[in-house]
C-alpha cells in the first residue's frame, strides 16, 4: 500500500512554487531540507510520513485512547523510529478508522497533515494521499497550497523563521529547533549552490532501485553517489563512466516508470 510513481521534482514544479508563494530559492530549499532531509519518498517508493497519536485521538473523539494508546492519545509524542515504522503505526490506525488515520499523519516533501487536504486544494485525504505517492512535484505543491492558504509565505520572504516555523511547525517548534535549523540552512543556500536538480533526479532513481539508503538524496555529487552510480551502471551493462549520462538516466527511468 501507498506505492506510487514516485517521481523526482521537476525544475517545473519547482518553479510553480517560486511564483505561487513569490519567495526566493534559497528559502524554499531550507524548508524541503528541514521537513524531510530533501527528498520526500522512502527506498520503498512510499512517501515519507509522520503517524501522529494526539490527531488521531483528537479527529476520532478519543474513542480508541484505552484499547490503542500507541496511536491514539491526547497528549503529542510516541512517535518512535522514521521511516519504514511510521507505516506501522499509520496501518494500526487504518485498521480501526481509515479516514482519521489519513488525516492523522503528514505526508511528503512539505510534511502536510491529511486534515488540511481541502484547504490545500484536494476534496480529502484520499486524494492528497493518492498525489503524493505520484511525484514530488504534487507534495510540494501541497506545501505551497498549505503556505498560501495560512498566509506564511510574508515570513519566508523577509525572512522571519521563528515566525514561519510557528505557523507551519506548531507552537512547539523550539523544541527541535526548527527555526535555527532552517536559518542554517537558508544561509548556506544563499552563499552556496542550491541543490542540483539531475543530481537529484539519479540519487532517487538508485535509491528507489536499492542503490543508495537514508539521506541519498541531496543533490549534491559526491564519492557516494559515484559510486553507486557505477555499481548499477555495471550491473546494468552500461558503459561504466561514473557520470550522469544520457544513456544511464535513460534506464533509470525506464525501469521506474517515469
Amino acid at each position: 500500500m501507498f506505492e506510487g510513481k514516485a517521481s523526482p521534482l521537476s525544475q517545473q514544479g519547482i518553479d510553480t512554487a517560486l511564483a505561487r508563494l513569490g519567495v526566493a530559492a534559497p528559502a524554499l530549499w531550507a524548508v524541503l531540507t528541514v521537513e524531510t532531509s530533501g527528498c520526500g519518498f522512502l527506498p520503498d517508493r512510499r512517501p515519507k510520513i509522520l503517524f501522529e497519536r494526539h490527531w488521531f485521538s483528537r479527529i476520532t473523539n478519543g474513542r480508541f485512547d484505552d484499547q490503542a494508546p500507541d496511536i491514539s492519545d491526547p497528549r503529542a509524542g510516541g512517535y518512535g523510529s522514521g521511516g519504514a515504522f511510521q507505516y506501522e503505526r499509520l496501518a494500526k490506525a487504518l485498521a480501526l478508522d481509515r479516514q482519521a488515520a489519513l488525516q492523522s499523519a503528514s505526508w511528503g516533501l512539505g510534511q502536510v497533515m491529511g486534515f488540511n487536504a481541502t484547504k490545500v486544494g484536494y476534496a480529502d485525504a484520499e486524494a492528497l494521499v493518492a498525489a503524493a505517492q505520484e511525484s514530488e512535484d504534487a507534495q510540494l505543491d501541497a506545501m505551497a497550497g498549505f503556505i498560501e492558504q495560512a498566509n506564511i509565505a510574508r515570513y519566508l520572504q523577509q525572512p522571519d523563521w521563528a515566525a514561519f516555523a510557528f505557523h507551519y511547525n506548531g507552537q512547539d517548534f523550539q523544541k527541535n529547533k526548527y527555526d535555527q535549523k532552517l536559518d542554517l540552512c537558508h544561509k548556506r543556500y544563499q552563499h552556496g549552490p542550491l541543490p542540483d536538480l539531475s543530481t537529484r533526479s539519479v540519487q532517487m532513481g538508485l535509491m528507489l532501485l536499492g542503490y543508495g539508503g537514508a539521506g541519498f538524496v541531496d543533490g549534491w555529487f559526491g564519492a557516494n553517489t559515484q559510486n553507486a552510480l557505477m555499481k548499477y551502471q555495471r550491473q546494468s551493462g552500461l558503459p561504466v563512466t561514473g557520470a550522469i549520462d544520457s544513456a544511464t538516466m535513460a534506464r533509470i527511468r525506464s525501469e521506474l516508470g517515469w
